[in-house]
């Protein structure tokens, strides 16, 4: 098992992966509420981008812009499916509090993401179980722009019940 961590302020524009000391990933927003995103991870560039009403995520080669992946996320169902490289990954939101999602291939877990934060959610935990599939960085960098959904979710019912109770 390999084990990374992230973090993210609640309200910076980026977000970073290492493995011990060492960075082996970021990912940069023009600002907090962006729709696009430039990622690199172990030296790859991608380009990620939500719908605008933050339910459909893709993600790219930045070099030659080829659509990679595309996944639909459906924050009121916990699970969502992703066609990569003609194998189906599976997502899945594991609590309530949004705190704790994972990839699976063919039903096994091989990516567990962790906030270690409740309410903030600005840092956590990357458990990879596999080593074996090429698709590993792409999934990592989806889980967490995933994690940036959620965020931007719980931020938006945070507003509608502020703005409801005045």
């Amino acid at each position: 098992m390999d084990k990374l961590y992230w973090s993210k302020g609640l309200f910076k524009k980026r977000l970073t992966v290492t493995r011990g000391n060492e960075q082996v990933g970021v990912i940069d927003w023009a600002n907090f509420f962006s729709s696009e995103a430039m990622a690199t991870i172990n030296g790859h560039r991608f380009l990620l981008n939500r719908d605008f009403f933050l339910s459909k995520l893709e993600i790219s080669d930045a070099t030659n812009q080829a659509l990679l992946a595309t996944i639909m996320i459906n924050l009121l169902n916990p699970k969502g499916d992703l066609v990569l490289n003609g194998k189906r990954f599976e997502l899945e939101i594991k609590n309530f509090w949004q705190s704790r999602w994972s990839w699976k291939y063919n039903g096994q877990e091989i990516i567990v993401f962790q906030s270690h934060e409740l309410l903030t959610k600005d840092r956590g935990s990357i458990e990879i179980y596999t080593a074996d599939t090429e698709e590993l960085e792409i999934l990592i960098l989806l889980g967490l722009f995933v994690r940036n959904q959620l965020v931007l979710f719980m931020v938006f019912i945070l507003f509608v019940l502020l703005f409801m109770l005045m």
